[in-house]
């Protein structure tokens, strides 16, 4: 970008406040604070860290974080909340780091900005620096969402392509990690709660608009049995269960339509019936 201080405005404008960022990164703690338990203490990469609201809030849970990102306006914000921040590539700091040194490497709406190729060496490199059971997350906007795929991706001039979910779970299984979850996120909770009829607008642009991988290095079987909860559960919406329950909701219509409907009888029916005389 010709102007330093464009991007950090865009994201102020579109991504949210640092405070609405920082309370849905909140969704990972589960994730990560196991990582605590077992080592301790533990470093944290942040690939193209931003506003730095997931530096913050992995320095309040204990963990040591730094962050790098090439944009000297993002890096100014986490700089001036005191946060381990350097300017640089992501790709050349994991490279940087010695192996298994990190018991987390993330990088939160990166992974569409670079070349598939870069994604993949990325994905290698976390799994070199991460201690056993240390964790890859990578958040992304979810294409799966109609509205997100089709528009408002493209809103922001540096993304590069929407990357759907499978894709990058695939990726951290080949590249070898032990497992994986997909994490769909930001979905209306009124709509998850999934008590009132979906509407065809809902189908649209109610699936889950980001998503992540939440991927893990092999470890002893001992030291990954306090992860089981959070990769056991199901997140956020599809756009096949929203779909389903748009149907459902309009075939049950159909069906009232089509039911024969009872007449009140009028209030002359209901005198001619009693003027018939009973035999």
């Amino acid at each position: 970008m010709p102007d330093a201080s464009f991007y950090r405005a865009f994201e102020d404008r579109h991504r949210g406040s640092r405070d609405l960022i920082k309370s849905r990164l909140r969704a990972y703690l589960p994730f990560v604070t196991p990582l605590l338990t077992l080592y301790g203490e533990g470093a944290v990469l942040d690939m193209g860290c931003g506003r730095g609201e997931w530096l913050e809030l992995m320095g309040e849970a204990g963990f040591a974080a730094h962050g790098v990102d090439l944009d000297a306006g993002m890096l100014a914000a986490c700089q001036g909340l005191g946060l381990s921040v350097e300017q640089g590539d992501a790709l050349e700091a994991l490279r940087k780091l010695p192996r298994a040194s990190q018991i987390v490497v993330s990088g939160f709406h990166i992974a569409e900005h670079v070349p598939f190729a870069v994604l993949q060496e990325m994905v290698m490199e976390a799994l070199r620096v991460l201690k056993p059971a240390g964790l890859l997350i990578l958040e992304t906007p979810n294409a799966e969402n109609l509205v997100v795929g089709s528009s408002s991706f493209y809103l922001d001039p540096t993304h590069q392509r929407p990357l759907p979910p499978l894709l990058l779970s695939f990726l951290t299984e080949y590249t070898g990690f032990l497992r994986n979850k997909i994490v769909r996120l930001q979905e209306s909770p009124e709509l998850a709660a999934g008590k009132t009829p979906v509407s065809l607008l809902q189908v649209l642009t109610g699936v889950s608009p980001d998503y992540a991988v939440v991927a893990q290095k092999e470890a002893a079987a001992k030291k990954l049995k306090s992860f089981d909860a959070p990769f056991d559960r199901q997140y956020g919406l599809t756009l096949e269960a929203l779909a389903m329950r748009y149907e459902a909701s309009l075939r049950a219509e159909i069906i009232r339509e089509l039911k024969p409907k009872r007449r009140k009888p009028t209030a002359k029916a209901a005198s001619d019936a009693q003027d018939v005389p009973k035999k």
